[in-house]
């Protein structure tokens, strides 16, 4: 068997979103939009560390790997460009144990060092996947921290199926109201934003609008005319296809209705609690 490294190009999008839904598409389906979103489209890319394993024999691809830095010049990430990210390394089951899972991390980190990073994660990039390895992947767990990757913290999806629940009730507080966000308003949002919770979620507000959002998809507590607390919500109508819908095909044929992220203003939580 002899195995060639290409760099990721986007003429292996159908081959590579087979493979991957061959392998894990079972627990996380993805989609050729959602593939070319995060991984072709996406300016932070490092083409020089993503690469893809290719059987000289066949010309199938035996695995590949995406990696990433933050390139934007963006006041909210400016803390990020000192990390870069591993957002997806997969091998075909009948090419691993022969070391192109190994030679793929080495080419990612070696640019990802090339490009001064100083901290690498897996996922957590922009545009992310997964904001770290899945809890059902143990082996893959395993082979990261043979390589000298350390496990700091989990996170976890929640679902709520709304047939099942009681007619939901809308809160009340005096003073303050509850309603969908208006285009118009589009810069003292993301003002609020800034001012609130600078960073990744100012960052993908601004992703939003730049992608032509129209404010369907935050719906925001208003207190004397000033905007102290959000929440998105996403669907298959929205500009994005946004974190928390994009295993949506998980669900077959039912809408799926994304909720975050969701914050209120630190002095009206004090107030309204």
């Amino acid at each position: 068997m002899s195995i060639v490294y290409i760099n990721l190009t986007k003429d292996k999008a159908l081959e590579l979103t087979n493979l991957w839904n061959k392998e894990i598409g079972g627990s996380f389906p993805l989609r050729e939009e959602l593939f070319y979103q995060n991984s072709f489209e996406n300016v932070n890319v490092l083409l020089e560390g993503s690469w893809i394993a290719v059987d000289e024999k066949n010309q199938n691809a035996a695995g590949f790997v995406i990696s990433k830095v933050w390139k934007e010049d963006m006041e909210c990430i400016k803390s990020k460009k000192d990390i870069g990210h591993i957002q997806v390394l997969l091998v075909a089951s009948e090419y691993r144990n022969k070391g192109i899972g190994s030679e793929l991390l080495k080419r990612s980190e070696n640019s990802l060092r090339e490009a001064r990073v100083k901290t690498i994660l897996l996922g957590q990039d922009p545009w992310h996947y997964f904001p770290g390895i899945p809890s059902e992947f143990e082996l893959t767990e395993k082979w990261f921290k043979k390589r000298g990757y350390v496990k700091y913290g989990e996170e976890y999806d929640m679902y709520c199926n709304l047939a099942a629940t009681k007619p939901l009730e809308l809160p009340s507080f005096p003073d303050v109201k509850f309603r969908m966000l208006d285009k118009e308003e589009k810069e003292d949002f993301l003002a609020f934003l800034n001012r609130c919770f600078p960073g990744r979620w100012e960052y993908e507000a601004i992703h939003y609008f730049q992608r032509g959002g129209t404010g369907r998809e935050f719906v925001v507590a208003e207190k004397k005319g000033q905007i102290i607390g959000f929440c998105r919500i996403n669907d298959s109508r929205s500009p994005l296809i946004a974190q928390n819908v994009y295993w949506a095909p998980l669900f077959g044929n039912e809408e799926l209705g994304g909720i975050g992220p969701l914050g209120m203003a630190m002095k009206e939580v004090m107030v309204m609690a």
